[in-house]
C-alpha cells in the first residue's frame, strides 16, 4: 500500500477505530484534510507530543484566559459608559461634527439620538460607573480594567466575530485560543488545552469559525463542550465495546503510525490524529468529572445563580469554565446565548425594543459573572486567570429602528480582569455622545489579542508560523501590547 492510498485508508476507517469521539472536537466530522496543504505538515511538530506543554517567551503572568463573549453586541452605552450629554440632546438630530471620518447611513443627520432611559451609579474606589442593569458586577468595580475605546472592523456579525476571534475578515485564519494552545501546549494531557462554551442547543453563529486552527495544525482546534452531563458526543465507549478493545484499537494504530512516520519524518497528518484519538480515550474520565457539579458546594453554586431559572444555564457555564481553569485549561472560550429558543431576543443584538433585549441578557450573565470574579478571587486564582469581557462591536447613541440601537465598530467598552492588568483602571474614552473613540487612544482587537498574549508570557512579534512561504503571526501586521492596562 503506497504513503497516499495508506492515509486514505486510516482516515476512511477511522470512525471504526475510536473516531466518533475525536469528531467532536475535530474539523470535518474528525477527518484531518490536506486542505491546509503542505506547509502546514512540514510546519507540525515532527517527532513527539505536538500538545505538551512548551516554555513562554518570558515570564507570564497569567495562566488561563477565561474569554467571556457577549454574543450579539450588546449596548455598552446602556452598561458602562454614561454619556449625560447623550440625555441631554436626546430627540435631536445628530451633529455631523461627530460622523466626521466614519461611513454610516445616518449621515444627512435625520436619524435621532435616543437616551438611555437606565438609573446610573458610579461604584468603588475607582468610580467607575454601572447602569442599573449590572448591579452584581458593579460591586467588582475595582477589579476590573475598562477598555472604554474599543474599534473593530466590519459593521456585520460575522465578520466582526471572526475578527474578534481570529483577527482575520475572511475564514482560515487561526483563532486566539488556537495561538495560545500551538504557543504553549496543553498544561493537563488529560484535558483539551483550549475549550469552547455555549449554553444553546445549536452552535454559536459562525460555527466552527469561531474555535478553528486555520492553517495551524488542526490539533491545535478549540474542542466544543455541549451543555449537560455529556459534554462531547461519542466520548463513551459505545455498548458492548470493552476498554482494552478501544486501547488495543489505540495502540495498534500509533504502531502503523510509528513505523510510517520513521520512513516519512516530515508527514505529521497522522501523528495530530493519534495524538486527538488518545487524547478523546483518557477525556473518558476527566471530562465528565471537569463538569461535575456534585461536589460544589450550594453555596457556590447559589453565588454563580444555578439556583434562579434565568442565570443557572450561564451560570454553569462560568462555573464550569472555573472548573477546567483549575484543571490547567490555558483558553476557555465562553459564548453568551438564550435560556430558551423562544422569541427575538437570543442574543444581544437589539436593532429593537432594546429595553426588553437588554433587560433579560444583563440578568442572564450580571450576576454569574459577578460570581465567577469573586469565586476566582476566593481561591487566589484571579492574580493569574485572565477574565476578558468583550463582544464583536458595540452600539450606536441612534437607532434607524425607533427603539433599538446599530452597530458601533468605531467607539465601544470591554473590560478585563485579574491575570496581571492594572485593576480599578480605565483605559480611553468615547466622545460626548458615545460615537468614536478619542483618537490616540483606540484599542483594536489586535491590540486586544497583543495585550492577552502577553500576559500569557508571548510576544505576539515573535509567535510565527510558516504558512505559503510567509511568516504568519497573531495579530496579522498590526497589533500592539496597551502597556497602561498592565500592572
Amino acid at each position: 500500500m503506497n504513503n497516499r492510498s495508506r492515509r486514505d485508508f486510516l482516515i476512511k476507517t477511522s470512525y471504526g477505530l475510536g473516531g466518533l469521539a475525536v469528531s467532536g472536537f475535530l474539523p470535518g466530522g474528525g477527518v484531518i484534510t490536506s486542505a491546509f496543504a503542505e506547509d502546514a505538515v512540514l510546519n507540525a511538530l515532527a517527532g513527539g507530543n505536538p500538545l505538551a506543554p512548551k516554555a513562554p517567551h518570558f515570564a507570564a503572568k497569567a495562566k488561563t484566559v477565561i474569554w467571556l463573549h457577549m454574543a450579539g453586541a450588546p449596548s455598552t452605552l446602556d452598561l458602562y459608559d454614561y454619556k449625560p450629554e447623550l440625555v441631554k440632546r436626546a430627540g435631536t438630530p445628530i451633529p455631523a461634527s461627530f460622523l466626521q471620518g466614519i461611513k454610516t447611513s445616518t449621515q444627512g443627520g435625520i436619524t435621532k439620538l435616543i437616551a438611555t432611559k437606565r438609573d446610573w451609579k458610579q461604584h468603588g474606589q475607582s468610580g467607575a460607573w454601572f447602569s442599573d442593569w449590572l448591579p452584581n458586577l458593579a460591586e467588582h468595580a475595582d477589579d476590573l480594567a475598562f477598555i472604554k475605546s474599543s474599534v473593530t472592523v466590519g459593521a456585520t456579525h460575522d465578520i466582526s466575530i471572526m475578527k474578534l476571534n481570529s483577527g482575520g475578515l475572511n475564514p482560515g485564519r487561526p483563532t486566539l485560543g488556537a495561538w495560545i494552545q500551538y504557543a504553549l501546549g496543553s498544561a493537563n494531557p488529560n484535558l483539551p488545552a483550549y475549550v469552547v462554551l455555549y449554553n444553546d442547543k445549536r452552535e454559536p453563529r459562525g460555527g466552527v469559525t469561531n474555535w478553528e486552527s486555520g492553517f495551524l495544525p488542526a490539533v491545535y482546534q478549540g474542542t466544543p463542550f455541549r451543555p449537560g452531563d455529556s459534554p462531547i458526543l461519542h466520548l463513551k465507549n459505545p455498548q458492548y465495546v470493552a476498554d482494552t478493545e478501544k486501547r488495543n484499537a489505540l495502540d495498534l494504530l500509533r504502531k502503523i503510525n510509528e513505523s510510517h512516520s520513521g520512513r516519512y519524518p516530515s508527514d505529521t497528518e497522522l501523528q495530530a490524529r493519534t495524538e486527538s484519538y488518545d487524547l478523546a480515550y483518557r477525556m473518558q474520565e476527566t471530562a465528565p468529572e471537569a463538569v461535575d457539579f456534585s461536589k460544589e458546594s450550594e453555596a457556590t453554586k447559589k453565588l454563580y445563580g444555578l439556583d434562579q431559572e434565568i442565570t443557572k444555564p450561564y451560570g454553569e457555564l462560568l462555573l464550569r469554565a472555573r472548573r477546567l481553569a483549575e484543571r490547567g485549561v490555558r483558553f476557555i472560550q465562553v459564548v453568551s446565548g438564550p435560556t430558551d429558543i423562544k422569541g427575538d431576543s437570543r442574543d444581544w443584538d437589539a436593532h429593537q425594543n432594546i429595553e426588553e433585549n437588554h433587560s433579560k441578557h444583563s440578568k442572564i450573565i450580571d450576576k454569574p459573572i459577578a460570581g465567577l470574579l469573586k469565586d476566582l478571587k476566593a481561591k487566589g486564582m484571579l492574580d493569574d486567570t485572565l477574565v476578558v469581557w468583550t463582544s464583536e462591536f458595540g452600539r450606536t447613541p441612534w437607532s434607524e429602528s425607533g427603539d433599538g440601537r446599530d452597530h458601533n465598530p468605531w467607539g465601544y467598552t470591554q473590560w478585563m480582569a485579574g491575570g496581571g492588568v492594572k485593576a480599578g483602571y480605565t483605559h480611553g474614552s468615547t466622545d460626548e455622545l458615545g460615537v468614536q473613540s478619542a483618537k490616540g487612544t483606540e484599542v483594536d482587537t489586535y491590540d486586544l489579542h497583543a495585550t492577552v498574549l502577553n500576559q500569557l508570557g508571548l510576544d505576539h512579534l515573535k509567535l510565527i508560523y510558516k504558512y505559503q512561504g510567509r511568516s504568519e503571526r497573531p495579530t496579522v501586521v498590526y497589533g500592539k501590547v496597551i502597556k497602561e492596562l498592565i500592572t
